[in-house]
């Protein structure tokens, strides 16, 4: 089964290829050789806008490091790293989803580290071995963009739960992330099935695509459709939602009553990496107190509970509205669950 999710996955390597590049190119200083810092290869899932900010605290810490990051969206960056299984390129992951470090950790290509400071660390955040493969650093949640603008044009009800989105009022309305793709697509399905039980959960999203215009393959994107009047709806995460709205989007933000879908982003250090010591070095600055006030601008539930604030448009109680969600379960059954999605659903995928 893995071997065709790495299928369908090639072409979205493929497609990235250039785009990854370029974030690399742009985040690399060309004195970096000429002044004898270390090159450390990030391999990430972070949004663009909050790498610039951690590279730049990380470095300013750490001046005899130099990162060079590829960007993608989560599931691209699993397939890429399960592809380059026996030529690894990066050195640490950071920001990338728990359940896509547990199957790299499956497949034995994450080295154990416990990084200083870990006893501070959320233990539903962390690899709970002593020495763990992969470290939290923050949390994040689906939520759903709702155009109120759009929806006063089309009479169109505020949903409140899932279920309500599979009313026919929605038809053609509805944009969400591809969970091969997307890590917030892949926790919205996993959350479903896990809440819902498997049989129910494939119902509810049988349903929900008779309502779907697109499945797109990033996280952010189907909220900036539906901030930009695109799509009425778009199902997406907490972050983007937040941002979206405070840009002034007239968007509500909506967190349906059944429960979120979840997962955590993650640091891990490669195996293989040749830089031991710089990569310990990341693993260790990820989890700080600096760190975390970062994060801290971007989620509402973070690694270090200490640090946490409130964003301007995401409740307080987020942690509260969170789906039961079994790691285990969620990576052990992603290829599965990923090859009867696409057989389902992949008709109204993005052109890659």
């Amino acid at each position: 089964m893995r071997l065709k999710s790495f299928l369908s996955f090639k072409s979205l390597i493929h497609t990235a290829a250039f785009a990854t590049l370029a974030v690399v190119t742009a985040l690399t200083s060309p004195e970096a050789h000429a002044q004898g810092k270390t090159e450390l290869l990030v391999y990430s899932a972070l949004e663009a806008d909050q790498i610039k900010a951690y590279k730049t605290a990380f470095e300013q810490d750490h001046p005899g490091i130099e990162l060079k990051f590829v960007r993608e969206s989560t599931g691209i960056v699993t397939a890429r790293l399960l592809a380059e299984k026996a030529n690894p390129q990066a050195d640490v992951v950071w920001g990338l989803a728990a359940t896509s470090l547990m199957l790299l950790d499956k497949e034995g290509m994450l080295a154990a580290y416990a990084p200083k400071g870990l006893d501070q660390v959320r233990a539903n955040m962390r690899d709970p071995r002593p020495q763990p493969t992969w470290v939290g650093m923050d949390l994040w949640s689906s939520a759903v963009c709702f155009n109120t603008a759009e929806a006063a044009k089309r009479s169109l009800p505020k949903p409140t739960s899932w279920n309500d989105l599979t009313q026919p009022v929605y038809k053609g309305l509805l944009t969400m992330p591809h969970p091969a793709s997307s890590g917030t697509g892949y926790l919205m399905v996993s959350a479903w099935l896990q809440m819902m039980g498997e049989a129910k959960g494939w119902a509810f999203m049988d349903a929900l695509h008779q309502n779907m215009g697109v499945y797109t393959h990033s996280g952010s994107k189907p909220c900036r459709q539906a901030g930009a009047g695109e799509f009425p709806v778009g199902l997406s995460f907490e972050y983007r939602a937040n941002k979206t709205k405070k840009e002034g989007a007239p968007i509500d933000i909506v967190f349906p009553k059944e429960g979120l879908g979840w997962d955590v982003e993650a640091t891990a250090i490669m195996k293989n990496t040749k830089k031991p010591e710089a990569a310990r070095a990341l693993a260790d600055w990820s989890v700080t107190r600096k760190a975390n006030e970062l994060y801290a601008k971007n989620f509402a539930v973070l690694a270090l509970p200490s640090v946490q604030e409130q964003l301007e448009f995401v409740p307080s109680d987020l942690d509260k509205l969170l789906a039961k969600n079994d790691f285990t379960w969620a990576a052990a059954n992603r290829d599965r669950i990923l090859a009867e999605w696409s057989r389902r659903y992949e008709a109204k995928a993005e052109k890659k």
